[in-house]
């Protein structure tokens, strides 16, 4: 009960009403993977970055692209090389704002391989963030988001971090 009351209480903190519509801002920021159900018996982290493009389409909503690179390191040497496993992210989605700062979406898109040995993977889940004006057009973006990824391979999937710079 308590947690519930703590969420409650950050989204009424963060939540104030808003009814023009926010100027499209591209945004730079690092990635980082923590591997569960079918990446965690390989890899132990992931590092990366990415672009994130975000485009008003009505109050407090907004339609993303984002674009990036993600690295795996791996748990398991195999001869003289550790499993490492790098991909390119392409992903378009929405991000609906509740008030100012506090942010919920969701992104489905493509998961291209950048090294050998692997097949592209179809990317979907949702994710939670708040972004904090530094300036007139600048803003501080820290998000989290479960990601999936489906391939003919099977399943995997991760909790995502990111930390950014929107302009």
């Amino acid at each position: 009960m308590k947690k519930v009351s703590l969420i409650i209480a950050i989204v009424f903190l963060f939540a104030k009403a808003d009814a023009q519509l926010r100027e499209p801002k591209l945004g730079i920021g690092a990635d980082f993977g923590f591997p569960m159900a079918g990446f965690d018996e390989n890899a132990t982290y992931g590092l990366g970055g990415s672009l994130v493009y975000q485009q008003p389409v009505a109050p407090n909503l907004n339609i993303t692209v984002n674009i990036g690179y993600l690295r795996f390191n791996g748990k398991k040497t195999i001869a003289t090389f550790k499993y490492r496993q790098s991909y390119i992210p392409i992903k378009g989605g929405a991000r609906y704002f509740l008030g100012d700062y506090l942010y919920g979406g969701a992104e489905i898109g493509a998961i291209l391989p950048a090294t050998s040995g692997n097949t592209t993977a179809f990317a979907y889940g949702p994710n939670l963030g708040l972004e904090f004006p530094v300036s007139d057009k600048g803003s501080l973006d820290f998000g989290v988001r479960y990601e999936g990824w489906l391939r003919n391979s099977g399943n995997e999937s991760f909790i995502g971090l990111r930390a950014g710079y929107n302009f």
